[in-house]
Formats: C-alpha cells, sequence, structure tokens
C-alpha cells in the first residue's frame, strides 16, 4: 500500500516537507534541494510520489516513487 505523496513546499523562508493533506510539516530545511533529498527518502520509502513545488506555490516537479501500473513501453 501505497504512502502519501511528499510535497517541497515554501515555508517562512525555508523549504518544508509536507505529507499529502497533513497541516504541520514532517520537517524544515534551509535549502529547497535538502527538502527534495528528505522528502524523496520519505516518497521511497512509502513507495509514494514527491511533488516539488516553485516559491510561488506553483508545481515544479513530481517524481513517482511507488508502483507504476502503467509504466511506459520501449
Amino acid at each position: 500500500m501505497a504512502g502519501k505523496n511528499q510535497h517541497v513546499v515554501p515555508h517562512r523562508g525555508e523549504w518544508a516537507v509536507k505529507g499529502e493533506g497533513n497541516q504541520r510539516a514532517t520537517s524544515v530545511h534551509g535549502t529547497q534541494q535538502q527538502a527534495i533529498d528528505s522528502a524523496r527518502n520519505i516518497a521511497r520509502h512509502q513507495q509514494s510520489e514527491l511533488v516539488i513545488h516553485r516559491p510561488d506555490g506553483r508545481i515544479r516537479d513530481k517524481d513517482s516513487h511507488g508502483h507504476d501500473s502503467f509504466p511506459p513501453k520501449g
């Protein structure tokens, strides 16, 4: 069973990792890259998706770490 998607979001001048639907941050980091690394570890462990946001809150990138039911051919 897959866990919650992990979001990297701006947070009070820093970057936070938040599980989807959570109000509180799982962790807070000084740089976006540190937050991405932390969130990627969680997403891999939970077989969920990593969603990286821009400073304005828009989605920048997504990375799936779950079992894809429709893997690409080729």
